[in-house]
């Protein structure tokens, strides 16, 4: 146990070792993997209908070019490689009248405010707001909507580029290749300032945007990976596949690509909370046990889980520790 009280006195002091294990603590205190699975629930229910719906519209607008329609619309499904590529090779059979596209509108909107609304209460519970004071059900949907059209604008930006990408050709074989590495940069940037105005956006807290910048940064990267996992999945795992084999492939690959997106959206809000609350250092020994000296995040960390459940602004909680029970006979526990 002298080994853990080094190990611990270590992390406390260095910030390249705390930070981790902190953000690591407060992601499973925050029990993240289940607020993903609602975030997956809510994602799966909407994505389906809300990419049936940008088909329809890019299709429609692009109708009287068939080769451009061809582009953008490879373009904007190749942001979702799961279950894009499917779409993309059923275009023809996307038919309706009015109303019932009117219908299909106003519910798939419905549906997505879902995923607003899982989105809202995942970040506000991450960074500690207090009940009272997050939004009322009415602002929290417009705020919902306001969300989703930040999502379109993004998507449309995304498509334009990746458009441009895929036409780089004709610059030459000697600039294709800067071309391409300029517009993947661009790629990342804008998927990087969705993220940030997402959190500023959907979270009752100011956020300062110093603590912001490399963790949105590293999640843009990880979102490009799980595109080009995605895209390996279809061309890899799904080419060939039987029909029955095929479909459930598809909706299994699915949820866990929208889960993996869920993880890396949360671990990127936890990675910022901690720094913006100032959640570091933590004890090792604190979710094992309750013979440990809490250190200053832990204390911070604690309070702000208890003061985040007041549902009216004149509740006041207050949190008061003790002192810890005595280690074990034997025991030599982290000072």
């Amino acid at each position: 146990m002298d080994v853990l009280a080094r190990v611990d006195r270590y992390q406390r002091r260095h910030r390249w070792a705390g930070m981790p294990l902190a953000v690591v603590y407060k992601f499973f205190d925050d029990q993240a993997t289940y607020l993903a699975a609602l975030l997956t629930y809510y994602g799966f229910v909407s994505l389906f209908p809300l990419l049936l719906f940008l088909v329809a519209i890019l299709s429609g607008a692009l109708h009287g070019n068939a080769q451009l329609q061809h582009s953008v619309l490879h373009s904007a499904l190749g942001e979702f490689p799961v279950i894009g590529d499917q779409l993309g090779q059923n275009i023809h059979s996307f038919h309706g009248s009015g109303v019932a596209v009117t219908v299909g509108v106003i519910g798939s909107v419905y549906g997505a405010l879902g995923v607003a609304q899982a989105v809202q209460h995942a970040l506000n519970k991450i960074f500690a707001v207090p009940r009272h004071a997050r939004p009322d059900p009415l602002r929290s949907r417009a705020r919902g909507l306001v969300f989703l059209l930040l999502l379109a604008a993004g998507l449309g930006m995304t498509t334009a580029l990746s458009a441009a990408e895929s036409a780089a050709d004709v610059f030459g074989e000697s600039l294709a290749v800067g071309v391409r590495v300029a517009l993947g940069v661009a790629g990342l940037a804008v998927n990087a300032a969705l993220l940030l105005l997402s959190y500023r956006l959907m979270t009752r807290r100011p956020l300062p945007f110093r603590s912001m910048y490399g963790p949105v940064l590293g999640a843009a990267c990880a979102w490009q990976v799980l595109q080009w996992g995605g895209s390996y999945y279809v061309g890899h795992v799904l080419r060939g596949a039987t029909a029955t084999y095929g479909m459930f492939g598809i909706v299994l690959g699915l949820l866990a690509w929208v889960y993996l997106a869920a993880l890396v959206y949360l671990a990127t809000a936890e990675i910022i909370a901690v720094r913006c609350l100032r959640l570091w250092p933590r004890s090792l020994l604190t979710p094992f046990t309750d013979r440990v000296h809490l250190a200053t995040g832990d204390l911070r960390a604690y309070r702000s889980y208890a003061t985040a459940e007041s549902f009216k602004g004149f509740e006041k909680i207050s949190v008061r520790f003790g002192k810890p029970p005595p280690p074990a006979v034997g025991h030599k526990g982290p000072p």
